[in-house]
């Protein structure tokens, strides 16, 4: 049977060969649960095309000679290539010596048993995420881990590696990355460096008070020699007035 093994995109179709070596075999043929059309035949072969492949499924390959049956199978599979993949810091913004979680995300990947996910930082791989035939059902893969963030983290860029592996399925390998993520990383301020913070905050503060306190006693002692001259030179004008205006 040819080929050996098929692997597929959903929908697709595909071209087989039944034979055998048999010189004159009583009958064969090709028996699946896909649409199947022949396009040719001989004594000894059948050319068949599968349309409309939607899932795994086996073929089955079967010839009789002289009263003994000979068959084979081939086994198609069908996988979908990871196009979109995800990455997610959390938090974004992390002091050195906390944790942080990378959340990787791929939707639509099959077969499942065949990815496997990296989490990585630079080029250094911090996590590897596999995923087995117990969990078939995923609508999208996941990865997450939690690391600590180190100084050095702010200088790397991480990312998500998506890898699936159809070779021993007869398929070609399949890669797909994330777009770079960036982790902010700041020194956490110790215990004595925010006491000495809060006490020149206190001290600006109570200058600050301390200043607008003496302008308003200056100001309304100002205003109160101002006004107090003002009053003795009334005065003293009007008593000059009511002095001459009386008869002699």
């Amino acid at each position: 049977m040819w080929p050996e093994t098929l692997v597929v995109e959903p929908e697709e179709s595909r071209e087989v060969n039944c034979s055998t070596s048999c010189d004159q075999p009583d009958k064969g043929g090709l028996e699946t649960s896909l649409n199947k059309t022949l396009l040719a035949h001989g004594p000894r072969w059948k050319y068949y095309s599968i349309s409309n492949i939607s899932r795994d499924v086996v073929l089955y390959c079967y010839f009789s000679c002289s009263g003994k049956p000979r068959h084979k199978f081939l086994n198609i599979t069908v996988y979908k290539p990871p196009k979109q993949v995800t990455l997610k810091l959390q938090p974004t913004w992390v002091a050195v010596g906390k944790s942080f979680t990378m959340e990787c995300r791929v939707p639509a990947v099959e077969p499942l048993e065949s990815l496997t996910l990296f989490l990585l930082r630079g080029k250094e791989t911090l996590h590897i995420q596999t995923f087995g035939r117990d969990n078939p059902a995923l609508q999208e893969a996941t990865a997450i881990f939690d690391s600590t963030a180190h100084r050095e983290d702010k200088h790397y860029n991480f990312s998500c590696l998506a890898v699936l592996d159809l070779e021993s399925r007869g398929g070609s390998v399949f890669r797909s990355v994330s777009d770079p993520q960036m982790l902010e990383v700041y020194e956490p301020i110790r215990d004595s460096q925010m006491t000495v913070i809060v006490a020149a905050v206190s001290v600006l503060l109570f200058l600050f008070v301390t200043s607008i306190l003496l302008c308003f006693v200056f100001s309304q002692r100002w205003r109160q020699r101002r006004t107090g001259s003002y009053g003795v030179h009334s005065s003293w004008v009007r008593l000059q007035r009511a002095f001459r205006a009386q008869p002699a």
